[in-house]
C-alpha cells in the first residue's frame, strides 16, 4: 500500500475544489457552441419536415414556352408546411436528336428548376423516337445514311426471320401518325445505343442534384425510365404494312389498334425479334406472357444500369404499359431497382380502381410507385379535378402524379384551381 504526504494531499484537494469551481465557467464558454449546434439541429428538423413528401407535376413540351416555369412558380406558390408541391417534368428523347442536343435541353432544363425553385422528373425515352439513329434501323434504303441490311436485327419482325422485318409502323397520340419501325428491344446494339446515352445523360442528373443544398433536394423528384414501354401498342404495324411505305399516307388503313385484344391487339403481330433475341422461342404463336416478359427484361435492364449509376431507388422509376384490366403487362414495371409507374386515363378519377395497377403494388416492395401519366377525362370543374387528384394522392406509397399535359392546361382555371387547393391542403380534404 503506497500512502501520500500530507502536502500531497492538501495539493490534490485544492485541484480538486479549483476544477469544481471552474466547471460552470467552462460550461458557460461552451454554452454559444451549444446554442449553435441546437440551433442547426432545429434547422435541419424544420428543413426535413418542410421537405414535401408527395407531388403534383405538369409535363412540358421541352422545350417549351420560356416561360413555362414562371408560371407554374407564380401559379402554385408553396404553402408552409404543406404536404403537397407542384412541379413539372419533360421526357428527354436521347435518339431522336443529337447527343449535343439532348445534353443543351437537359442543361437548360434544370437550370430553370433551380431558378424557379420548382420539383422537376427528368423522363429518358428511347423506345417511341429514334430518328437520329439510322445506323440502327435503315435495312431497306441503300440512299439513306446509316443503311445496312444488318439493322434487320435492330428492329421487329412480323415472323421468326429476320426477312419478316418491318419498315414502317404507326402511333396514335390524338391522331394515327407513321413512325419508324420500332426497336427490337432485345437487340444488344439498341440496348447499347441507350446506355451509351443514359450514361452521359444521368450523371448530368445526379451531379446537379448533388449540388443543391440539402433544403433543395427536393427539386428532384425522380428519374423516370421507359415510356409507356410495350410493344404494338404505341407503334403498330398494320397486315402486308411495307408495301405501304412508298404509298401515300391518305391510303393506310385507319382501323387503329385493339389495346385490349392480346396479344396482337387487332393489328399484325409483332414482338417476334424481341422474343427471339431474349431466348423466349424461336418458333410458335407469341403469347402474351412472352411479349411482357420482353417488356420487364427491357426496363430491369435500364433500371440496373441506372441504379449502378447511382439513382437511388426512392428517386427511381419506371413507366409501363397497361391497358386492359389486370393484363400482364402490368408487371413489367417492377424491379429490384426502382419504384413502378403506370399511365391512368381510364382510371384517373380513381387508380384505386385499375386492377393491373394495383395487382402489380401487391407485389412490389419499393417505397413508393407514381401515377406516370396521368389525366382525368371527366368534365373540367374543380371539385371534379380536386377529388380525382386526391383519389390518386391518398392512395399508399404514391409518390407522384404528372399530367399531361401543361399546355392545353395552362389556361384553364378551374383545372389550376384544383391543384392550388390540393397543393395548399394536402391531399386528404
Amino acid at each position: 500500500m503506497t500512502y501520500q504526504n500530507s502536502t500531497d494531499r492538501h495539493s490534490e484537494r485544492a485541484q480538486s475544489v479549483h476544477r469544481k469551481a471552474s466547471e460552470p465557467f467552462k460550461l458557460i464558454l461552451h454554452f454559444p457552441l451549444l446554442f449553435l449546434l441546437c440551433g442547426l439541429v432545429l434547422l435541419w428538423g424544420r428543413m426535413a419536415v418542410a421537405a414535401p413528401e408527395q407531388f403534383i407535376l405538369f409535363n412540358l413540351h421541352w422545350p417549351s414556352r420560356s416561360d413555362d416555369f414562371a408560371q407554374i412558380s407564380r401559379e402554385f406558390k408553396p404553402v408552409s408546411g404543406a404536404s403537397v408541391r407542384v412541379g413539372a417534368s419533360a421526357i428527354f428523347s436521347y435518339l431522336r436528336q443529337s447527343r449535343e442536343q439532348s445534353v443543351e435541353e437537359l442543361r437548360q432544363f434544370l437550370r430553370r428548376a433551380q431558378e424557379t425553385d420548382i420539383p422537376v422528373v427528368v423522363q429518358l425515352d428511347g423506345e417511341n423516337w429514334w430518328n437520329a439513329r439510322p445506323d440502327l434501323w435503315n435495312w431497306w434504303d441503300t440512299n439513306q445514311p446509316g443503311y445496312s441490311p444488318n439493322n434487320r436485327t435492330n428492329v421487329e419482325w412480323t415472323g421468326w426471320l429476320p426477312e419478316d422485318a418491318i419498315k414502317i409502323a404507326w402511333r396514335n397520340w390524338g391522331q394515327q401518325i407513321r413512325v419508324l419501325p420500332p426497336p427490337n428491344l432485345m437487340s444488344p446494339r439498341y440496348r447499347a445505343a441507350c446506355h451509351e446515352e443514359m450514361r452521359v445523360l444521368i450523371p448530368m442528373v445526379l451531379e446537379w442534384w448533388q449540388a443543391l443544398p440539402p433544403e433543395k433536394k427536393h427539386l428532384l423528384v425522380g428519374i423516370k425510365l421507359g415510356h409507356e414501354s410495350s410493344i404494338g401498342v404505341n407503334a403498330w404495324y398494320y397486315p402486308d404494312g411495307n408495301r405501304l411505305l412508298d404509298r401515300p399516307a391518305t391510303e393506310d388503313p385507319t382501323t387503329g389498334v385493339k389495346a385490349d385484344e392480346l396479344p396482337a391487339r387487332g393489328v399484325a403481330q409483332i414482338g417476334y425479334a424481341a422474343v427471339k433475341t431474349a431466348g423466349l422461342r424461336t418458333q410458335g404463336p407469341i403469347t402474351e406472357a412472352d411479349l411482357a416478359e420482353v417488356t420487364r427484361r427491357h426496363l430491369e435492364d435500364l433500371c440496373r444500369l441506372a441504379a449502378k449509376l447511382g439513382v437511388p431507388h426512392a428517386r427511381l422509376f419506371t413507366h409501363a404499359g397497361g391497358w386492359k384490366d389486370n393484363e400482364k403487362l402490368y408487371q413489367a414495371a417492377l424491379n429490384e431497382f426502382s419504384c413502378p409507374g403506370w399511365s391512368f386515363y381510364n382510371h384517373a378519377a380513381d387508380p384505386g380502381k385499375d386492377t393491373g395497377a394495383q395487382q402489380a403494388l401487391k407485389r412490389s416492395t419499393a417505397p413508393y410507385w407514381a401515377a406516370v401519366e396521368w389525366l382525368y377525362q371527366g368534365p373540367q370543374e374543380t371539385d371534379l379535378w380536386r377529388q380525382a387528384i386526391t383519389a390518386t394522392l391518398s392512395l399508399p406509397r404514391c409518390r407522384y402524379l404528372c399530367i399531361f399535359n401543361y399546355e392545353p392546361l395552362r389556361d384553364r382555371e378551374a383545372i389550376l384551381r384544383s391543384v392550388r387547393e390540393v397543393s395548399q391542403k394536402g391531399p386528404a380534404l
